[in-house]
């Protein structure tokens, strides 16, 4: 409804910077298009426009009308995004009509914590603000404990070495700890590898970084600006093994993007799914550091549709591996979860990742929870979903053959016999190891309705694949089984016999 407020060019801006998390970018875009068309173009209007005074009515009849600038009037993420967009353009602005948009921001009381951290840092810029460090006395110690460490930085070891040690040393202890250091490590060898360097970074930063697998990110505050320098740094920090397989700078920023898209209760555009691109730039392992840091596994079910919809969207196209990480960081805990059938959501998630990318979702999703000794009807139910909507006959063969590896209930018997119905194309080679399981598998399913029902169906759907060789073991099942289906078994087994 505000909208309204802006002059023609002013508009394009305004609403590209409502456009999800990527408003911001999108902004800048349309200004430099709009500098290509008119170099005199100014964004003073539009600055001017936000820091007008509005009333605003009350939301009961008993409070007073007030006036507050425009810019106070609009959502957060939009305020986030304009200061997003000034901060990369403040320099072609006049410095008062940014301090003005500064001090109309800050009368708002219920400013996000990101967008007082971007007020503070675009006052820093300006120098209007003389404001303390960043960074804590605490970091400050580090740093002081740093440089002195880095004087030797000749030695092997590289920055673990240096950022190694819990707290600061006197200068007598740091010598000390420097010598046994030397010492000890003349005694393993002249150098350190690469690759146990980087695995002791790896396992420090396990322990230094801040706990975020509830998803929960936290943001300092103070009055009048924030200084989230060193929250940002500690909400960056991957989980798994982080220096190995660290993240771009670029994308961290999609992740926190992300992280609010996630959060947020609007309804994605096509412009909050591009911010995903940036897994095209990532190998499996920072795919799985980029799953960590957003707490897939925990994400609520109702996400997953608009979640999938991006990560399926055409300009993204993944490696095996890399799908099959996704998959198992978004899917395969709430599928080994579920106490009762799947929800629509959780459905609609499983059943497009895996007719996108089948073999990655048979490797890491529907091989582990056939895997789960409790594996119970909901797993089984969702899984024959899958193998009858979603994959061919050489990937039903595939979920056959994991089968061979596993303890064998009525759960997997009802994911078998699933497999079976579709009647794939299997091999001589494949349904002798088929047989042999039966054989194997029939004394623990005597009494077995389900086991029998499965037998039925490989007597009369599979009869022509049935050899010589194969009849006797069959006819070893057919020996034990104690069912009422056993004379239909028998006469089954006789009429191939016959033929």
């Amino acid at each position: 409804m505000f909208v309204g407020r802006f002059d023609g060019q002013s508009k394009l801006l305004v609403r590209s910077l409502l456009c999800g998390t990527s408003g911001a970018l999108r902004a800048l875009d349309v200004f430099h298009r709009q500098q290509r068309v008119n170099p005199d173009m100014s964004l003073c209007p539009f600055m001017e426009t936000l820091c007008q005074d509005e009333v605003t009515c009350p939301q009961t009849e008993d409070q007073p009308l007030t006036v507050e600038p425009l810019v106070c009037l609009f959502p957060a993420l939009f305020k986030h995004n304009l200061l997003s967009f000034v901060y990369l353009v403040h320099s072609a602005l006049p410095r008062p009509a940014v301090l003005r948009l500064l001090k109309c921001l800050t009368q708002d009381p219920h400013l996000s914590p990101w967008v007082i951290a971007l007020v503070g840092q675009l006052e820093r810029t300006t120098g209007t603000h003389d404001d303390p460090p960043l960074y804590t006395p605490r970091c400050s110690q580090r740093l002081k404990e740093l440089s002195r460490r880095l004087v030797g930085f000749g030695e092997t070891g590289g920055w673990a070495a240096c950022l190694s040690g819990p707290t600061v040393e006197s200068d007598s202890q740091h010598a000390a700890g420097s010598s046994e250091l030397r010492t000890q490590r003349k005694r393993k060898g002249s150098f350190v590898t690469l690759d146990s360097d980087c695995e002791e970074t790896g396992q420090r930063s396990k322990r230094m970084k801040v706990d975020v697998s509830g998803g929960e990110w936290s943001t300092k505050e103070r009055s009048g600006s924030a200084a989230p320098a060193e929250t940002l740094g500690e909400e960056l920090q991957p989980a798994p093994d982080g220096p190995c397989h660290a993240l771009p700078e670029h994308v961290k920023v999609s992740v926190l993007q992300i992280k609010e898209l996630l959060e947020s209760q609007t309804e994605w555009d096509q412009i909050s799914m591009e911010v995903f691109k940036v897994l095209n730039d990532c190998d499996p392992g920072q795919v799985e550091v980029f799953c960590s840091m957003l707490s897939f596994p925990d994400l609520p079910e109702q996400t997953l549709p608009n979640l999938c919809s991006s990560i399926l969207a055409p300009a993204l196209d993944f490696s095996c591996s890399t799908a099959a990480t996704l998959i198992r960081s978004l899917l395969l805990q709430k599928v080994r979860s579920l106490s009762e059938p799947a929800s629509r959501c959780l459905v609609t998630a499983v059943m497009s990742l895996c007719s996108r990318y089948p073999r990655p979702a048979c490797h890491a999703l529907i091989g582990p929870v056939l895997e789960e000794k409790n594996m119970g009807n909901s797993q089984a139910e969702l899984l024959n979903r899958l193998i009858e909507g979603c994959l061919d006959s050489h990937y039903r063969l595939l979920v056959l053959q994991m089968t061979f590896k596993v303890s064998w209930g009525e759960a997997v018997l009802s994911v078998i016999h699933s497999v079976l119905d579709s009647k794939p194309d299997f091999s001589e080679e494949l349904f002798t190891q088929f047989s042999e399981q039966l054989l194997s598998q029939s004394p623990q399913f005597t009494k077995s309705v389900k086991f029998a029902k499965m037998m039925l169906t490989v007597l009369t759907k599979y009869n022509s694949h049935v050899t010589a060789a194969h009849k006797h073991s069959l006819q070893g099942c057919l020996m034990v089984n104690e069912t009422f289906l056993k004379k239909s078994l028998q006469a089954a087994l006789k009429r191939i016999t016959h033929a």
